[in-house]
C-alpha cells in the first residue's frame, strides 16, 4: 500500500495511505510527524481543548447527537438539499417539525415542503437523493424507520423501505452515486453498516467493521470506498480506515500519523486526492492536508490555527485532477460573534475569511469547478437562497503598520463585513458535473 511519507519530528509514524481495490495491508512507516513548511510544529499543547473546531459528530460516539434540525444537507453534486424545520411556535407551544426539500440546480432556488399527517420528531434525519426524493429515518421505539418522501401535487407520498432493530443509528453523507443512503450503528466492540436506501429489499447489512465507528467521508465517485473514523476494540486511538463495499466491507489501514495519536478523516476529493484530516498528533488537535497515496508529507498549516476561532472543513473544489494543491477549500469559522466563511488553499497558505448571508446553513454548500463557492441560506425576506463567493486570490497583502502579512492571515476573530448574495436569475449557472 502506498505510504504518505513524512518530513521532520519525533511523534511516529505517518501514512496516507491508498485504498484502492488492489491494494492490501498497510504501508511502510515513516520517520516522523510532518509540518508544513517553514511553519514550525509546537511540541506540545496551545491551551486548545481536545477536538476544538470539531463539529458534533466528527470522532464522537454515533450514538451521539450528530446532526440537528434545520440543518442543511446537500447530494454529492449540490443539485438537491434536505432539512428539518418547522414554522416559529406560539408562545409556549412547541414546534412542529417537518422535511423540506431544497432544489438548487435551477435558475433560481426553491423549497417544497414535505409535511405529513403529524410533525416529525426533531432528532429524525433526512438526505437528499439525486432523483429529488428525501429519505427519512425515525425513532420508533427501539427500532430505526425508513421511508422515502416525495412532492404529489398539494400533498406528501411517501413509501416505507423498511426497519432495522437498533437503538441508535446515524445516516452517513449521500452517496456519490446519488440513489444510495447507507446507515452507520455503532458499539464498543464492533459497527454496523446499512444500505438503507437503494438496496432491493428494504435495508441491507452490508458490513460489520471491528470497534466503534464515527464518521463518514467518501473516497470515490463510484460509491464503493467509504472512509471511516474507527475505535479499536477495547479501546486505544481513533484512526481513519477504508471500508470497501465491493468486497464485503473489507477494511484496510488509512491514516497512521503517529502510533497513540487519533487521526480523524474530515474531507476528501476523489479528482485531486486532497484529503483534510484532524489529528492531535503534534501535541493537541490540528486541522492538516494530505494527499491519498502519494509520497508527500502530511501538513498541519499554521494558518489554519486562528486563535481563538474553531475552524472545520465543509467543501472541496472538484474539478482540479492530480493538483491538490490548487483546490480551493471552504471552511466553517466559529467564533465568539457567530459562524462565517473561510476559503484557503494548500498552495496559498493563507485563510480568507467572508462574511456568511443572514440565515445560511452553516457548514452547508458546494463549489463548482471554476472556483465559485454555493452558500444556501434562508431568512425572513429570503425563504430559499444562495449566495455565491469566488474564490479569491492568494496574493500576499503588504504589511500593516504595526503588524506582519502573517499576523493579517491569522489573527481575525470577528466576522468580516456581510457579503451580498447573488441571485441566481443574474448569475451564470453552475452546475456540478460529476465524473466517472
Amino acid at each position: 500500500m502506498t505510504a504518505c511519507a513524512i518530513e521532520g519530528g519525533t511523534a511516529g509514524a505517518a501514512t496516507a495511505a491508498d485504498p484502492g481495490p488492489d491494494t492490501a495491508g498497510p504501508g511502510p512507516d515513516g520517520p516522523g510527524v510532518a509540518e508544513e513548511t517553514g511553519e514550525a510544529m509546537e511540541p506540545g499543547g496551545s491551551g486548545e481543548p481536545a477536538g476544538a473546531g470539531e463539529p458534533t459528530g466528527a470522532g464522537e460516539p454515533v450514538g451521539a447527537a450528530t446532526h440537528a434540525p434545520d440543518v442543511l444537507t446537500l447530494t454529492s453534486d449540490g443539485a438537491y438539499g434536505a432539512r428539518l424545520t418547522a414554522a416559529p411556535a406560539p408562545p409556549g407551544g412547541q414546534r412542529a417539525w417537518y422535511p423540506e426539500r431544497w432544489t438548487l440546480d435551477g435558475p433560481e432556488p426553491y423549497a417544497v415542503p414535505l409535511p405529513l399527517n403529524q410533525p416529525e420528531e426533531p432528532d429524525a434525519q433526512v438526505v437528499p437523493l439525486a432523483d429529488g426524493r428525501v429519505l427519512i429515518r425515525r425513532r420508533v421505539a427501539d427500532r430505526q424507520a425508513f421511508s422515502l418522501l416525495y412532492p404529489t401535487g398539494p400533498a406528501t407520498g411517501e413509501l416505507a423501505l423498511g426497519a432495522v432493530e437498533c437503538e441508535g443509528m446515524v445516516l452517513l453523507p449521500p452517496s456519490p452515486d446519488g440513489r444510495s443512503v447507507y446507515g452507520l450503528s455503532a458499539g464498543d466492540h464492533s459497527s454496523l453498516l446499512w444500505l438503507v436506501a437503494g438496496g432491493s429489499f428494504g435495508p441491507e447489512l452490508v458490513a460489520e467493521v471491528p470497534g466503534h465507528c464515527s464518521g463518514g467521508v467518501w473516497l470515490d465517485r463510484a460509491g464503493r470506498m467509504l472512509a471511516l473514523d474507527r475505535r479499536p476494540p477495547g479501546g486505544g486511538p481513533v484512526k481513519a480506515v477504508a471500508v470497501d463495499l465491493e468486497r464485503n466491507g473489507e477494511v484496510t489501514p488509512l491514516l497512521q500519523i503517529a502510533p497513540a495519536s487519533d487521526d480523524r478523516l474530515l474531507l476528501a476529493d476523489a479528482d485531486s486526492g486532497l484529503l483534510l484530516i484532524r489529528s492531535n498528533a503534534p501535541g493537541h488537535d490540528r486541522l492538516g492536508w494530505g494527499v491519498l497515496g502519494s509520497c508527500l508529507p502530511v501538513r498541519f498549516p499554521e494558518c489554519l490555527r486562528p486563535a481563538d476561532v474553531a475552524v472545520t472543513p465543509f467543501a472541496v473544489q472538484p474539478g482540479q485532477m492530480l493538483m491538490p494543491e490548487s483546490c480551493a477549500v471552504a471552511l466553517r469559522v466559529d467564533g465568539p460573534a457567530g459562524s462565517w466563511v473561510g476559503i484557503w488553499r494548500p498552495q496559498g497558505r493563507r485563510l480568507h475569511q467572508f462574511a456568511a448571508p443572514e440565515g445560511w446553513s452553516a457548514g452547508a454548500g458546494f463549489w463548482s469547478r471554476d472556483g465559485v463557492l454555493h452558500l444556501p441560506y434562508a431568512n425572513a425576506s429570503t425563504p430559499c437562497g444562495v449566495a455565491l463567493l469566488d474564490a479569491p486570490g492568494d496574493e500576499e497583502p503588504p504589511p500593516e503598520a504595526g503588524g506582519t502579512a502573517a499576523d493579517e492571515q491569522t489573527t481575525a476573530v470577528a466576522p468580516p463585513a456581510v457579503c451580498k448574495p447573488v441571485p441566481l436569475g443574474q448569475a451564470p449557472l453552475h452546475r456540478v458535473a460529476s465524473t466517472d
